[in-house]
C-alpha cells in the first residue's frame, strides 16, 4: 500500500482524479525493470543496503514520487528477518550497563573509554565473540532486517499494482461508496458477495435493473472506531471488483489535513488491471473454522456452505450458511458478520424478523463492534460471541426459533 506523501492525485473542482501511469509505456516498464533487478537481488541484504542501491537508482526529477511509490510496493512484497544469535535488546542490556560502568571509571581514571573493552566483557558474559555481539547490537533496528525472500511479480504487473494502488490510498479516506456491477454471470456475482465478507465489509446488496446489482459500502471514515483496519479491509475489495467487466464506483472521500469533502470515480473505462489472479469464491478462514466445527460436533443439522441468494423487499440477503435439520427438514439460514454497527444490525434484524420469521441466525463477533459502546439487545436469533462462535450453540438456537423441540449430538 502506498503511504500518504507517495499519492498522487489532481484536482478537478470537488472531485479527485489519482494520476495513473500508462502500464505499457516502455519508459515506465524500463523503471520497473530497473528495480526489480534490485529486489530480485534482494534476499540476504539489509534494507539499509537496498536504500542505498535505490537511492542511485530513483530519479530525483518529476517523477521521483512515481519511482519511490513503485519502490514501496516492492518493499511490501519482501519478507524480513532479525538475523541474530541472541535477542538484540538483551544484548543491548548488556552492552548499556556494562559500558556505564566503564565510563565512569574511564572519567575517574581520565582515560578514553574503551569500547573494545566493553564489547570483550559483553561476550564473556553471553559466551559470544566479540564480532557477534557488535552485529547483533542493533540487528532489531528497521534499517539491519535482512530479507529473506522476494515476492516475483513482473514489470507489467508492477506498473498495475501501482495504478491500483493510488485507488486503494483515495478509498482509504472514505465515507461511503456505492459500487454497481452488471452483466455478470451468477457466479461471478456471488463470488463479489463473498468477497464482500472476506472483508468483513459493512454493506448492504440490493438487486438493480439490467442484470446487475448494487452494493452500498460504509467506507472507514464513517465508523467510530476500526477505521484504519477497516480501511485497510475496503481497500483490498478494490482488486476483488476488478475482475468483473462493467462496473461504476462512486465515493465520498474527506480529503487533506482539512478533510474536504470530495468525490471519487473508477469504473471498467479506467482500466485498471488486478494483478492478483482469479481464484474464485473467497472463504475467510473463521468460515472454514466454524463449517468444520459444525459437522464434527453437529449430528441431525447438516450444513451448506453455499446458499442461494435470498430475495428480500428492500434488497438481497447473502446467508453464508443453510442449516437442514435432518429429522424435520426444516432450514435455518446464518449470516456470520464482519464489522457491525448497533443501529445497522437493528435494521438488518428486524427486516429479517418481519420477512423470513424462524429461519435465520445472525452471528455476531464482539471484537468486530465498529461504533460506541452502547448496550444492543436482540431476541435468540442473533449469536453474539468475544472469541470463536460455538457449533453446538448455534445448533441449539437453530432449534429454538425453528421450533424443533428435540435435539440428539
Amino acid at each position: 500500500m502506498l503511504t500518504g506523501k507517495l499519492v498522487r492525485v489532481k484536482h478537478a473542482r470537488n472531485k479527485l482524479v489519482p494520476m495513473y501511469i500508462n502500464a505499457a509505456d516502455p519508459n515506465w516498464l524500463g523503471v520497473a525493470e530497473q528495480l526489480l533487478f534490485i529486489y530480485r537481488d534482494s534476499p540476504g541484504h539489509t534494507r539499509g543496503e537496498i536504500e542505498e542501491e535505490l537511492a542511485n537508482a530513483i530519479d530525483e526529477g518529476a517523477g521521483q514520487l512515481i519511482h519511490q511509490g513503485l519502490a514501496k510496493l516492492l518493499e511490501d512484497r519482501c519478507e524480513y528477518e532479525v538475523v541474530a544469535d541472541l535477542p538484540p535488546e538483551q544484548i543491548r542490556e548488556s552492552v548499556f550497563r556494562i559500558a556505564t560502568i566503564h565510563r565512569q571509571l574511564a572519567a575517574k581514571a581520565s582515560v578514553a573509554f574503551d569500547r573494545v573493552a566493553v564489547l570483550k566483557q559483553v561476550s564473556e558474559e553471553l559466551n559470544q565473540d566479540p564480532e557477534v555481539i557488535d552485529r547483533a547490537l542493533f540487528a532489531d533496528l528497521k534499517g539491519e532486517q535482512r530479507v529473506l525472500k522476494f515476492e516475483e511479480i513482473t514489470a507489467g504487473q508492477l506498473l498495475d499494482r501501482y495504478n491500483v494502488a493510488l485507488a486503494q490510498s483515495v478509498l482509504l479516506r472514505c465515507v461511503k461508496m456505492e459500487v454497481r456491477v452488471w452483466g455478470e454471470s451468477p457466479a461471478r456475482f456471488r463470488q463479489l458477495f463473498r468477497a464482500v465478507k472476506f472483508r468483513k465489509l459493512i454493506a448492504a446488496i440490493r438487486e438493480t435493473p439490467g442484470n446487475s446489482y448494487t452494493i452500498s459500502l460504509d467506507g472507514p471514515l464513517s465508523l467510530f472506531s476500526s477505521t484504519q483496519k477497516y480501511g485497510l479491509q475496503l481497500a483490498l475489495f478494490l482488486p476483488s471488483l476488478l475482475h468483473c467487466k462493467a462496473f461504476q464506483l462512486t465515493a465520498d472521500v474527506r480529503w487533506g489535513v482539512e478533510k474536504k469533502e470530495k468525490s471519487f470515480e473508477l469504473s471498467a473505462n479506467d482500466g485498471l488491471r488486478t494483478h492478483y489472479q482469479d481464484f474464485g469464491v473467497y472463504t475467510p478462514k473463521e468460515f472454514t473454522l466454524f463449517l468444520e466445527s459444525f459437522r464434527a460436533t453437529v449430528s441431525d443439522w447438516t450444513i451448506d456452505d453455499n446458499p442461494s441468494l435470498i430475495a428480500l423487499e428492500g434488497g438481497v440477503w447473502v446467508p453464508d450458511f443453510t442449516l437442514t435439520h435432518t429429522p424435520t427438514g426444516k432450514e435455518v439460514y446464518v449470516e456470520m458478520f464482519g464489522f457491525w454497527r448497533k443501529l445497522d444490525l437493528e435494521s438488518h434484524y428486524k427486516r429479517l424478523k418481519s420477512q423470513r420469521p424462524g429461519q435465520f441466525l445472525l452471528v455476531v463477533s464482539e471484537a468486530m463492534r465498529a461504533d460506541e459502546d452502547v448496550e444492543a439487545t436482540f431476541g435468540d436469533e442473533v449469536y453474539r460471541y468475544k472469541r470463536t462462535p460455538s457449533a453446538e450453540a448455534i445448533a441449539k438456537l437453530a432449534a429454538k426459533i425453528s421450533n424443533v423441540t428435540k435435539r440428539v449430538v
